[in-house]
């Protein structure tokens, strides 16, 4: 009796030996079967084996059970248990993963934009349902998600029977809230870091709160970018990476900040790499503006991402096969865990944290070659001016600008790489996943993501034994030159802004650059090569130094010309002019001098005299100089100079606050 139930108790061993070995082998064999372009060949044979040892294992617990051979039925259980156990580790490992890169890939072609009912924060209302009969602001382009489709829906579902108000921008809005012309405005729900960093609006956060936040999910116009893109990343590519601000982790849709923009393209048959950094403040057409309105790159990011990548491709000429938005929250995490990056630093600086904060939350970094942890790699990467006003002389006697902080993104981005191929810990790697999960989202398939794999274990061969992972990669720098000037923002935030106008044969030179790599375009060899042994050889930055005809054309300074000059120019323009008043001398105008003429349809300035009005109409075609001296007509007064305290010495300088790029000074 006791033989007997030793043996049926073996018997459900068994049992139980061979449903984990066939439950985990085939649990391993499904999940590696998701990992397609990851070694095809090793993953068949491989599972062919383990279906094969499976079947082995399984027909000899079955002889050794009926011919109750204890001892070695007890070694093939065991090795049951064991190949069971390990497949149902490992399966779990790779559904793992496979299942934050999943979260990492957005190809829905669907963009959320999100939208909040705002007030001042000493409003007495807390809710939609307590704004009583107030005008509600919003903008007037009936395009924008945000901030006119989204809120005319709210309207609409909530029954309400307030009037609306509309403005031709947000910051026209929320100047209108805090002067008390309205009391309820409708922004991006992200509205605080949007424009936090704006002169005027940093304590925004602080002086405002929501009442209503409602999200729309929108189909992209261009949806086949995501859902129908097929291309093989074993072909030529182009990459956008978009660093995103956000008070917190995770990355929202719909409007960002457009500070931190890279296009890479990459070939995998050459390893060849091109990087461009874009200014955060060149002017250029802005794909979703009416009219392609130009404007500084970043606020097309106000828009979305969609939005940003029409844009680039247009002024650049160049397809964006796949995007990478970036929250830089994230980085500090991804840093971290990485042990952090080594850094050259050139200069010793300051700036604010991850969350924007300055006094003791202040990150400071020396100069000098070392490993700066995740806020200081941030911060490294963010930095673009001294901060005179924030740090002592220490941290702030040195030289800045945007192009400058577009090579310390490059240099962190660089680092990162390096660190990639020394993971050798899978407790690291999961960190690593979390974070990346919560704070990266692509176009880019999950089948596209994996096949990357093949590009980094080639890269990482070539690479073995070598310090710089970028060596191999071929880097070509790209930088897009240009000059400064100040454009009031007709038709947008009506504010005097910086911009970096791009000199057009710099951007066709980066254009070109990228179409070569790509395939796109016949390489030029250079047949000829001279150096000097005594200087270092610095490879040429592609667009760097060209230069060309400065096209921006402005609206002058009307007041004190006479009303003859000005319908003068309006007609060499193409402009429509009305003129209150007499026919003397101009006292004001309606559209402020340094609107880009392209902008200007019509204008209406106030003369003095006797009373007249006018208006004169030419359709001819805008020219692209401005009225010079003739003889007859009084000549053109100069551009009203810049403030001496505040000159824009390069891309992206900001006022003695040291937070902002926009200025709300108007010429």
């Amino acid at each position: 009796m006791k033989k007997l139930t030793k043996h049926k108790a073996l018997f459900i061993i068994t049992l139980i030996s061979i449903l984990i070995l066939f439950g985990g082998s085939g649990y391993l064999i499904f999940t590696i079967s998701k990992l397609n372009n990851i070694e095809n060949t090793l993953r068949l044979v491989g599972s062919i084996l383990l279906v094969i040892i499976c079947l082995i294992l399984f027909v000899l617990s079955i002889r050794f059970l009926n011919k109750y051979k204890k001892v070695k039925l007890i070694i093939v259980i065991i090795l049951m248990l064991l190949i069971g156990g390990v497949s149902i580790f490992a399966g779990y490992n790779v559904d793992k993963i496979y299942g934050a890169l999943a979260k990492v890939s957005d190809t829905s072609g669907y963009t959320t934009y999100s939208s909040s009912l705002v007030t001042l924060k000493d409003n007495k209302a807390d809710s939609i349902k307590e704004i009583s009969d107030s005008e509600l602001g919003i903008l007037s382009d009936t395009t924008s998600y945000e901030g006119n489709i989204i809120p005319k829906e709210v309207i609409k579902e909530q029954k309400l029977k307030n009037k609306t108000k509309e403005y031709t921008s947000y910051i026209a809005m929320i100047d209108a809230l805090y002067n008390g012309e309205i009391d309820y405005i409708f922004l991006p729900t992200n509205y605080a870091v949007m424009f936090g960093n704006m002169e005027g609006y940093e304590d925004i956060k602080d002086k405002t709160k929501v009442l209503l936040t409602q999200t729309k999910k929108v189909k992209d116009k261009s949806g086949d970018r995501n859902s129908s893109n097929t291309k093989a990343i074993t072909e030529p590519f182009t990459i956008l990476l978009m660093g995103v601000d956000s008070d917190a982790e995770g990355i929202a849709n719909g409007s960002f900040n457009g500070d931190s923009l890279m296009l890479i393209t990459f070939n995998p048959k050459t390893l060849s790499t091109t990087i461009l950094s874009i200014p955060r403040d060149s002017y250029v057409p802005i794909a979703c503006f009416s009219g392609q309105r130009k404007n500084k790159i970043t606020h097309a990011a106000w828009q979305g991402e969609e939005c940003m990548m029409n844009t680039i491709e247009n002024f650049l000429d160049v397809k964006i096969d796949y995007y990478v938005k970036i929250n830089f929250a994230g980085v500090v995490q991804l840093v971290d865990t990485l042990g952090g990056v080594e850094i050259d630093v050139p200069y010793n600086l300051c700036e604010q944290n991850s969350k924007r904060q300055w006094g003791n939350n202040t990150i400071y970094i020396e100069k000098g070659f070392q490993t700066l942890n995740g806020e200081q790699a941030l911060a490294y990467a963010r930095n673009r001016h001294p901060n005179p006003g924030k740090c002592s002389s220490k941290w702030t006697n040195y030289t800045s600008n945007d192009f400058i902080r577009g090579e310390h993104q490059q240099e962190v981005v660089t680092a990162i790489l390096n660190k990639f191929k020394d993971i050798d810990n899978l407790d690291t790697v999961y960190k690593l996943l979390d974070t990346i999960s919560n704070n990266m989202v692509t176009n880019m398939s999950t089948d596209q993501i994996l096949s990357l794999y093949n590009v980094f274990k080639d890269v990482a061969s070539k690479s073995a034994g070598m310090d710089n992972m970028a060596d191999v990669l071929g880097i070509q720098r790209l930088k897009l030159n240009g000059y400064d000037a100040r454009i009031y923002d007709y038709g947008g935030t009506n504010l005097s802004l910086y911009n970096y106008v791009l000199y057009d044969d710099s951007v066709k030179a980066v254009s070109n650059a990228m179409k070569e790599n790509l395939g796109e375009k016949k390489t030029k060899v250079i047949k000829s090569f001279s150096f000097d042994i005594n200087t270092p050889y610095e490879k040429k930055v592609i667009g760097a130094d060209i230069t060309g005809t400065r096209s921006l054309v402005q609206l002058p300074n009307f007041v004190g010309q006479t009303v003859d000059y000005v319908r003068s120019y309006c007609s060499r323009n193409g402009i429509s002019l009305s003129v209150k008043g007499g026919n003397g001398y101009v006292l004001s105008q309606s559209v402020p001098s340094g609107a880009n003429i392209e902008d200007v349809n019509s204008i209406t300035v106030t003369a003095g005299g006797t009373t007249n009005t006018t208006t004169i109409t030419d359709d001819n075609n805008k020219e692209n100089d401005v009225l010079e001296d003739s003889g007859v007509l009084p000549p053109e007064p100069d551009e009203p100079k810049e403030d001496p305290e505040d000159p824009p010495a390069g891309p992206g300088e900001e006022t003695e606050s040291g937070d902002s790029e926009e200025s709300q000074i108007t010429e």
